[in-house]
């Protein structure tokens, strides 16, 4: 998954909302609706989210 991450390419100052609107663009159209896939979008997004404050946490180390 996190080679997936990588591919939305986010930059690290982008927030939460703008890696949702990312990843959503990754998913094909008829699964972006549909109930019996729901489960699998909500991890797939909170993966998503978890990946990019990791990178987020890690820019921040550097930084200084």
């Amino acid at each position: 998954m996190y080679g997936t991450y990588l591919r939305l390419n986010v930059p690290v100052w982008a927030t939460n909302r703008e890696v949702i609107k990312a990843a959503r663009g990754k998913i094909q159209k008829k699964c972006r609706r549909a109930a019996k896939y729901r489960e699998g979008r909500k991890l797939y997004y909170r993966s998503m989210l978890d990946y990019h404050a990791k990178a987020r946490a890690l820019f921040r180390t550097y930084r200084l």
